[in-house]
Parts: structure tokens; sequence; C-alpha cells
């Protein structure tokens, strides 16, 4: 791939951090959760709060895809 004279393919700002969202209740992160639980799922990365993570414990230990719960 070829660029133009003096062009830069990198923007030179870093990307600001997406906020999590729970992908079962859609409850929002204020900052980093260290106790929240993370899933890929068909390649997708997808974030659980507390509460939907203690609900099903059991499902995400058996390795269950979210659909399942």
């Amino acid at each position: 791939m070829t660029s133009l004279p003096g062009g830069s393919d990198d923007s030179g700002s870093p990307a600001e951090p997406q906020p999590l969202v729970c992908g079962r209740c859609g409850a929002r992160a204020g900052g980093p959760q260290p106790t929240w639980t993370f899933s890929v799922e068909n390649g997708a990365r997808q974030y659980f709060c507390d509460a939907c993570s203690r609900e099903n414990l059991r499902a995400i230990e058996g390795r269950l895809d979210s659909a399942w719960w």
C-alpha cells in the first residue's frame, strides 16, 4: 500500500477507551472494573457486571455461551 508523501497512517492521538457495558443487563461501568468478567463468543468480547456474573456463575464455569443463560 502506498501513502502520499508527507502523509501518515497514524492519527497521532491515542484512541479513547470505550466504557464497559454489561452484555446482559446493559449496566455501564464508570471506570476500570476488575471484578467484571468477560467472555469471547463468536470472536467478539462481551463483558458482564458483578450481578450478572454472580447470577450465572454455573453457566459461566460450564463455558456456556451467554445465549444459553
